[in-house]
């Protein structure tokens, strides 16, 4: 069955920039995390060239100030505010601590934090495999943290940044955190990714009566992030050769940016929600992983998995 298209004339090489132009989000605040670097700091950048106040939600103060002066001084003067908070979403108590400083609505949360692949087997102070434990369970605490602000927005977006790397593995329910079977790297990354277009779809079914919308999105194959920073280049090189699954041409960090974009703040999209997208357009479904470059798996679109995964989520996080 073919997904119903939004009627405008973004692509596969449009900006961020292209799709905020002309959009006016005076008067919007926003939070983007992972925003001191790669597609992040480009989402940034686009939400307060339209009047957005954005908070820039950084483990690393120090280098989201030294992004917020950087954009401050690029942007116009009729752009948002630019701010800083400090959020690990692997250590639970600053994202408590991050909620709990949040005062009024908020109208855009971009979930756009991520880490990709480390090496061997990673696992936070409370026992998490650490790809699940940042890329999903941590924004997870945060958004659930944040319902009632979205809800006072009344019309919030919620963006969760996903991956083709879904493609690797749906959740595994019974051993999330890689205690009865060995750990791999991409495995462990897909399942983040198939739970961050979940975490979508659920939240999109629960809070739909709040006037929030949910969606997910693969931002690319972008060039110039540190999301493989945890990475080591053979590492990268063996993943290349493999031909395990074929990359889409690479793109731009402001060409990454644009779907992230779309889904926070194009009026293309209004009332749009448990959706995943690609390239600013809903994606297709696939059948099987083999020779994929596009499309989205069925069992991350999948309602009863989403609810179990938020109901364990729940669990986990409390």
């Amino acid at each position: 069955m073919s997904v119903p298209q939004t009627s405008h004339p973004f692509g596969a090489s449009t900006t961020a920039a292209e799709v905020i132009d002309g959009v006016d989000l005076h008067g919007r605040r926003a939070v983007v995390t992972g925003a001191s670097s790669g597609i992040g700091v480009e989402t940034a950048r686009a939400l307060a060239s339209a009047g957005a106040d954005v908070t820039l939600a950084v483990r690393d103060t120090d280098a989201g100030a030294r992004v917020a002066a950087r954009l401050k001084a690029e942007l116009p003067s009729t752009s948002g505010q630019l701010t800083v908070g400090q959020l690990d979403l692997a250590d639970r108590s600053t994202v408590a601590a991050f909620v709990t400083a949040w005062r009024g609505p908020l109208d855009i949360l971009v979930n756009n934090a991520g880490v990709m692949a480390p090496p061997e087997l990673i696992r936070t102070p409370d026992g998490r495999e650490t790809q699940f434990a940042v890329n999903h369970l941590g924004h997870f605490a945060l958004t659930v943290g944040l319902h009632s602000a979205l809800t006072a927005a009344e019309g919030a977006r919620i963006v969760s940044v996903s991956s083709i790397g879904h493609l690797f593995s749906p959740v595994v329910f019974d051993d999330l955190d890689y205690r009865f079977r060995p750990y791999d790297p991409w495995t462990s990354y897909g399942q983040s990714k198939s739970a961050n277009i979940l975490f979508a779809v659920a939240a999109a079914e629960r809070w739909a009566d709040d006037g929030i919308t949910a969606n997910a999105l693969m931002p690319g194959n972008v060039g110039g992030t540190s999301l493989a920073r945890h990475m080591d280049p053979q590492q990268v090189t063996d993943f290349l050769a493999s031909g395990d699954i074929a990359l889409p041409p690479q793109k731009s960090v402001a060409q990454g940016a644009a779907t992230s974009v779309l889904l926070a703040a194009s009026p293309t999209v209004e009332g749009i929600t448990g959706r995943y997208f690609e390239d600013c357009a809903q994606s297709e479904p696939v059948a099987e992983r083999a020779g994929a470059v596009t499309g989205v798996a069925p069992y991350a679109l999948d309602r009863d998995n989403a609810a179990r995964l938020w109901a364990l989520s729940e669990t986990l996080v409390r």
